[in-house]
């Protein structure tokens, strides 16, 4: 992949197609307690990194929509929207029975799958990803709803009753924990949004949801989506800077559930600005520099094919990519030759083109970032493996292997978040270990060789230094009813289909002494289905 190949990669102005067919929005409009008000203000250029070039190998990049950036008055107007919909526990969503929540979330959804193409088409514009995986982001967070709302169905099946224990008679049931705030990553701004959102609403919670910088005008939308569908005050959406509006908000003590998927020390700020810290539940999906171990036995060409996929899908900029490979060096040799080879099979292009693998960055500054990495990685002993790694154009990254990695380079202990692969050598396994030990993160760890003594050998310790090791694959979030979470500063609280439903809620109970007054007052309470959480109503 040489210089001209990579510059070829963007069309020529006066050549593209219908391919080349960029959408235009520029949003004016936002939602707050059930109304879409209009903003007049400044607005954020949403700057395309899908570009085109000219016969002198300029690159152009399109400006395909603008979004508001609303200040501290609007953000802070739309946090009393949640506060007074949520009403202290009191407000029409948080008492409303589970049947009828969920039929809100149904019909939110169905509304949500009819804006499909036009939601597709604006994810591949604003953060680069290949139609196919747009539309596989889009049909996953579909099928994370419906799983949510089954997942819900059962937990409240088994919550359809009371129970009688030491001449107390009790039922115990999960409930809301108030305003959430809600923020979702650039890099899969549909899928772990919803991730969030939904369950939080399920609950009964009230959500201020603010969209990410790149990948907000995926959610428009949406907007019309979550307006028909929910109570007035119930979704709330602020967008903008977050310096600007999120400190406000969680310093005025009225947020109740931090839910953001991205920076820890974004997520420690964040949680030191609230007056009464230990009222703010957080749930945090953050920073993670995942490993592999290769070992002597592995076999290579599973461990190269899952290392390649797992470090180089959407362009490395993944949670859960594999960031950094621990190969064993009897077998470093081979393994890179193997993986180079590997790498320059992939085909690098344009987002909307098929079968693409590797497409441009939708951070303005990653490149740069990059080229810092690879350029202290050589200052301190690597090399570039394979041929023309690292090599940029505008905002398209040529992948680059780097080896040997040692412990002075920035890249063997920073989230590089990009198409950079960082291989270690070894000789003894505990160095993996001792790494994964002094890491100041936990979330996953895969693991490639052949023999069950040494893999079970490694498994022991490292199921206490992250939250899911990967025997022969690559490490991943799915499936969705598996727990996702991390260790020190990658993690906070438990996503998955149903851990999340409990993240976002807490236990309560009602109870009473066994006698026959107050046994004829709940069963007077349930036959007149007066409360809709004393209740044994069963839902289908």
């Amino acid at each position: 992949m040489t210089h001209n190949q990579l510059l070829e990669a963007f069309p020529l102005k006066e050549t593209i197609n219908e391919a080349y067919n960029p959408p235009l929005v520029h949003q004016r409009e936002y939602l707050v307690n059930g109304e879409m008000l209009t903003w007049t203000g400044p607005v954020h250029e949403v700057v395309s990194p899908i570009g085109t070039r000219d016969a002198e190998g300029n690159i152009t990049l399109p400006v395909i929509g603008s979004y508001p950036l609303t200040t501290e008055n609007e953000a802070l107007a739309a946090l009393d929207a949640a506060v007074l919909a949520y009403n202290s526990g009191r407000g029409e969503w948080p008492t409303m029975n589970v049947q009828q929540r969920l039929a809100c979330i149904e019909t939110f959804t169905k509304l949500l799958i009819a804006s499909k193409a036009e939601i597709v088409k604006l994810i591949v514009w604003e953060i680069g990803k290949s139609s196919s995986d747009a539309e596989k982001e889009f049909d996953r967070t579909v099928e994370y709803i419906y799983a949510s709302i089954d997942a819900m169905k059962d937990l409240d099946r088994d919550n359809s009753r009371f129970v009688i224990e030491q001449g107390i008679i009790g039922q115990i049931r999960r409930s809301s924990c108030g305003v959430v705030l809600c923020m979702g990553p650039f890099n899969y701004p549909l899928n772990e949004t919803f991730t969030l959102l939904i369950p939080a609403l399920i609950m009964g919670n009230t959500v201020l949801f603010k969209t990410p910088k790149h990948g907000s005008l995926c959610h428009y939308p949406v907007l019309s989506a979550f307006q028909a569908a929910f109570p007035a005050g119930v979704v709330n959406t602020i967008y903008g800077r977050g310096n600007v509006l999120v400190s406000p908000i969680i310093a005025t003590g009225k947020i109740d559930v931090l839910a953001l998927i991205g920076s820890s020390k974004i997520a420690d700020t964040l949680k030191k600005t609230h007056p009464k810290t230990n009222r703010l539940r957080a749930i945090l999906g953050l920073d993670a520099k995942n490993a592999a171990i290769i070992l002597p036995d592995a076999d290579l060409d599973v461990a190269v094919t899952e290392c390649m996929l797992g470090a180089l899908s959407f362009n490395g900029q993944r949670c859960t990519a594999l960031k950094i490979l621990f190969v064993h060096e009897s077998i470093a040799g081979v393994f890179n030759d193997k993986l180079c080879k590997a790498i320059a099979q992939l085909k690098v292009g344009m987002p909307y083109e098929k079968g693409v693998q590797i497409t441009p960055l939708p951070e303005p500054n990653k490149p740069a970032y990059l080229q810092g990495l690879v350029e202290d990685a050589v200052a301190h002993g690597a090399s570039m493996l394979n041929e023309d790694g690292g090599l940029q154009v505008g905002p398209l990254c040529y992948p680059g292997l780097l080896y040997p990695v040692n412990s002075e380079m920035r890249i063997y202990r920073e989230e590089q978040f990009g198409p950079l692969i960082p291989v270690v050598p070894f000789n003894d396994v505990e160095e993996t270990i001792q790494y994964l030990i002094d890491s100041d993160h936990g979330q996953q760890v895969s693991i490639f060789g052949t023999d069950p003594e040494e893999i079970a050998k490694l498994i022991d310790p490292l199921v206490n230094l992250v939250s899911r090791v990967n025997i022969n694959a690559q490490c991943q979030r799915g499936p969705d009813v598996f727990p996702f979470t991390g260790r020190k500063d990658s993690a906070e609280g438990t996503l998955s289909v149903v851990d999340a439903l409990r993240a976002f809620s807490i236990r309560a109970m009602v109870a009473t002494k066994s006698n026959d007054v107050n046994k004829a007052i709940l069963n007077e309470i349930v036959n007149d289905k007066d409360s809709n959480f004393i209740s044994t109503r069963f839902i289908l």
